[in-house]
């Protein structure tokens, strides 16, 4: 990806003048200011790839880097006369996130209190008291995280089955590798076919690109990226029980509400944009009303003061505000590089060389290196003329090509961290082919059914 980028740096003529959106834009793809942010850019994300290892959060390069890109684009706007092109430009980039941030702070927070009042715990203890065998446990969490992921984001939902398969894996340290990597495919593959299930479907829902009911068109192959790499794994493990048992565990009072009243919010979500033509976080922020009320009478019910009870402020400041703040870096330093003509440039390359559809594999590829949310906004940011077919097959390739790779998406990284050392990035890369092959199966799966030309 690195030297791509720095290839398309050579590829267009010197400093001039373009128009866009009726205001003169300058290019800067061939100037110091164009070159300087890009090499910046570039470092942050490298220290976005290696934070497992540093431990320096992901959120604070890309933030300082956002800032000196556009600190640079307006002091080469303010010596060309030109002050407010670059303030229009960046209050649109703030707008976009700002709508992505409060719909994802919303389904946060409703995911913590779901987290608090134990409903996840109480199915992890339900499903590894049922005595399952490996193989029946290795589907079944596959399963779970496929269908789970939709709604709850696919970071949450691999925690989960992870804890499931650490619990009853104890003393079988293959089962847990090869979990693992199902868990990881499972829920990147299940996120694909969803407005909610991954930060890029939201993205491009948002956007107004596809209708809310068009994402369910990659259900087939999302299910096909899914079991064709599971059912070869399936060999990989052991016909044997599980022996470890848990404490009974109930969800606490208002748990199964709640789970309720987050679908109510998803619905009014959607009606708001479907039915509406209002933004989708509108929707969402009106559905963290309900849960407002309902903590009121939770606490009332549970005789507990606000000090004491359950607080759904709690739970917005649980919300996993790295990430919030990673995406504010990530949307805001490449719709900066956008604006100074690197991404005409990309689209032009990708998509005008390779034509849409090698360009949309080529972007799945690239998400299993390169974080998919950076890509995916780079591709809405070109938004290059595609028929519905392209945009749902970038959509597919953006959501699972991660899975290629443990650090191609949230999930891996995330399971990584919680496997104590039995899932690690080579025992993922070790599985990368049959992976791989479920990837192109879904491609095709795709082409085929929703009648996609391969051009």
């Amino acid at each position: 990806m690195i030297k791509f980028l720095l290839l398309l740096a050579t590829l267009l003529p010197t400093f001039a003048l373009a128009v866009d959106l009726n205001v003169d834009t300058l290019d800067l793809t061939n100037h110091w200011a164009g070159f300087m942010a890009l090499a910046l850019f570039i470092i942050a994300y490298i220290l976005v790839m290696v934070e497992e290892f540093t431990h320096f959060r992901k959120s604070k390069p890309v933030i300082l880097v956002a800032g000196v890109i556009w600190g640079l684009i307006g002091w080469v706007y303010a010596q060309n006369d030109l002050p407010h092109v670059a303030e229009v430009a960046l209050r649109h980039n703030i707008l976009e996130y700002s709508e992505l941030f409060l719909f994802l702070l919303v389904a946060m927070t409703y995911i913590e209190a779901m987290r608090e009042r134990l409903v996840f715990e109480s199915l992890k203890v339900w499903l590894i008291n049922k005595g399952f065998t490996f193989r029946q446990l290795f589907w079944l969490t596959g399963f779970l995280a496929f269908f789970i992921s939709p709604v709850a984001d696919n970071l949450t939902t691999a925690l989960i089955m992870g804890a499931v398969v650490m619990a009853v894996g104890v003393g079988n340290p293959r089962f847990v590798s090869v979990a693992f990597v199902n868990i990881v495919v499972a829920a990147n593959a299940g996120g694909a076919f969803s407005p909610f299930g991954d930060i890029t479907t939201l993205m491009v829902w948002q956007k107004g690109i596809l209708e809310f009911g068009e994402f369910f068109a990659l259900f087939l192959p999302s299910l096909i990226n899914f079991v064709v790499p599971a059912a070869i794994m399936h060999f990989a493990i052991k016909n044997e029980s599980a022996s470890e048992r848990l404490e009974p565990v109930s969800v606490k009072i208002g748990g199964i509400a709640i789970v309720l009243l987050f679908m109510v919010t998803i619905v009014t979500a959607v009606g708001f944009h479907n039915f509406l033509h209002l933004p989708p976080a509108m929707g969402m922020m009106t559905g963290l009303s309900y849960l407002m009320i309902a903590s009121f009478f939770i606490r009332k019910i549970e005789k507990r003061t606000q000090e004491d009870g359950f607080d759904v402020f709690r739970k917005v400041a649980g919300a996993e505000w790295d990430t919030l703040l990673f995406f504010f870096g990530v949307i805001v330093s490449v719709g900066g590089l956008g604006f100074m003509g690197y991404l005409a440039m990309t689209s032009e390359a990708m998509y005008a060389s390779l034509g849409a559809t090698y360009a949309n594999i080529l972007i799945g590829v690239l998400s299993a290196v390169v974080d998919n949310i950076p890509v995916m906004f780079a591709v809405l940011t070109m938004n290059p003329e595609m028929s519905q077919g392209q945009w749902l097959l970038v959509t597919l390739t953006a959501g699972v090509g991660g899975s290629l790779l443990s650090v191609g998406s949230a999930a891996g990284v995330a399971l990584m961290g919680q496997s104590k050392g039995l899932y690690t990035f080579s025992s993922h890369l070790k599985w990368m082919p049959v992976i791989a092959l479920g990837y192109m199966a879904s491609i095709a799966v795709h082409m085929w059914i929703n009648d996609v030309p391969f051009v």
